[in-house]
């Protein structure tokens, strides 16, 4: 036990699938101690057997087992030096269509779920003078890139808007924030997970809603990024060899954004739009 406290040590969020188990055991090869956590670790196989990673049940929008989480990790490894809030979800529809849960569903993970860590975490950076909070955003959280994602797109500009606003309150305290923009990723079950909002008594917006359905059934794995591209992103900045304070991953994220940045906002809109027939 006394070794794990001597090796720097990060806390990852959304560790049972995709990009946070591979981050989790990316780090872990590196050295690094991981808390991983997930919703229900007793289904995971996997990162059980990896020495220097311990996991620890978390749903991020239950600020109970935040607390317990974050406890239990300090107190297994004695000090965190980076979290990465990578948990997250997705929800598409037209937005008269969502049901209220998911509405606030939506919040609660990509946004809340944010800061209920960082809260739990900040007494423990201050007591240390340093940390990093990176958060797994996404590049439709600093443009939009396809019709009906509204609620995400808002979930994760808010995000955005969290992290850049921490800047400047947490500076004072060494304490570090970082952004990952990434976009759609091989290897991840992001569209088995999406929640769609769909009412079979209104098909005003079945088009649209097919049409995005389709692009994300269909998406060319050659148009995605490689996981292991943004794990190792993540891992840049945990170590200090990047200090950017957002990383856009991927060229189509990198494009879009640099178009964004590049034309009036009503121009940039009616391009997407005009992409979609809309």
């Amino acid at each position: 036990m006394e070794n794990l406290k001597n090796n720097k040590t990060v806390f990852i969020t959304g560790t049972s699938s995709g990009l946070g188990k591979l981050t989790a055991k990316y780090f872990a090869e590196q050295g690094w101690n991981v808390a991983a956590t997930m919703r229900t670790p007793e289904k995971e196989t996997e990162l059980t057997n990896v020495e220097n990673i311990k996991i620890f049940k978390l749903d991020v929008t239950n600020l109970e087992q935040v607390k317990s989480a974050v406890e239990q990790a300090i107190t297994i490894f004695g000090k965190i030096d980076v979290v990465v809030n990578n948990a997250g979800m997705g929800t598409y529809g037209a937005l008269e269509l969502a049901k209220e849960e998911d509405i606030d569903w939506q919040f609660a993970v990509n946004t809340r779920g944010p800061i209920n860590i960082i809260r739990a975490f900040l007494p423990h950076f201050r007591s240390n003078n340093g940390g990093m909070f990176i958060n797994i955003s996404s590049f439709m959280g600093v443009t939009t890139a396809v019709p009906i994602g509204s609620l995400y797109n808002m979930s994760k500009f808010a995000l955005e808007g969290l992290t850049e606003g921490l800047y400047y309150e947490l500076k004072p305290f060494n304490i570090h924030l970082r952004l990952i923009e990434q976009g759609g990723s091989k290897d991840n079950n992001f569209n088995d997970s999406v929640i769609w909002h769909q009412d079979p008594e209104i098909n005003a917006y079945e088009a649209i809603t097919n049409t995005v359905k389709n692009l994300f059934d269909t998406a060319d794995d050659r148009l995605k990024d490689n996981p292991m591209v943004i794990t190792k992103a993540i891992y840049s900045l945990a170590t200090g060899e990047s200090n950017k304070f957002r990383t856009v991953i991927g060229e189509m994220g990198n494009n879009l954004v640099s178009m964004r940045n590049s034309v009036p906002i009503e121009e940039y809109l009616e391009t997407i739009a005009s992409n979609f027939g809309i």
